[in-house]
């Protein structure tokens, strides 16, 4: 009995490689110059996920054709696609240059999150608010312009004697920072958005590097942020 499910499972571990193989080969000699990452079977109807040059797709046993869009699942309405590309994805947050942040430290800060923010971002003033409720926690705010005129904005908050008073003055109260004039690192800041793909503000990474572009309420940050900090 053991070895016929020896057999079995040997049988299917092959099958599931060669399947694997083959995509591959498909993949890399119909596009030439492609980086291909991680090839794996998926349990929504027979379709492979696979890493193409960081971006997530799916295809069929042989790799004849590329599909570039979400499974969603249809009872529970979970964008799975969404779900698996923030573990995909997810960067090691101890990489992150922090020193380009404005950095707000409350309580004894053990929770850590990093977000891309810009002054002129509706959604980004509401977060705010909800990290306002937060306590002991680290937040590493990297200042992203984006908007009109939130340029000048960034610049004066960054060039102020206190950048993280002056945040929080401008994000929860209103108060505009007063002119200033320095070099700033934005550009830099920038450049490691377009890195880490981020296409709007907010954009959130929680302490074990998972990635998420948009507005949450405290509840959900707390949790989030919480669960994180086990991994």
């Amino acid at each position: 009995m053991k070895k016929l499910l020896g057999i079995i499972l040997f049988t299917f571990l092959s099958s599931a490689y060669a399947g694997e193989k083959e995509i591959r080969q498909s993949i890399e000699r119909n596009f030439p110059g492609v980086e291909v990452g991680s090839v794996i079977q998926t349990s929504y109807s027979g379709l492979y996920e696979i890493v193409i040059d960081n971006q997530l797709l799916y295809t069929d046993t042989k790799g004849k054709y590329l599909f570039d869009g979400h499974i969603v699942e249809a009872e529970t309405r979970r964008d799975l696609s969404d779900e698996r590309s923030k573990i995909l994805f997810a960067i090691d947050f101890d990489d992150l240059p922090l020193e380009l942040a404005v950095k707000t430290v409350r309580g004894n800060g053990k929770r850590k999150l990093a977000q891309f923010t810009d002054p002129n971002c509706g959604y980004c003033k509401k977060l705010e608010k909800e990290l306002a409720q937060i306590d002991d926690i680290t937040i590493y705010s990297f200042l992203y312009p984006i908007f009109k005129g939130s340029d000048e904005i960034v610049r004066n908050v960054l060039c102020s004697k206190k950048p993280a008073k002056a945040w929080d003055d401008w994000m929860l109260r209103g108060v505009k920072p007063a002119t200033a004039v320095c070099a700033t690192e934005t550009a830099k800041v920038k450049a490691l958005g377009r890195k880490l793909r981020v296409t709007g503000t907010p954009n959130l990474v929680f302490a074990d590097g998972v990635q998420n572009s948009g507005y949450m309420p405290v509840e959900a940050l707390v949790q989030r942020m919480d669960e994180a900090m086990k991994k």
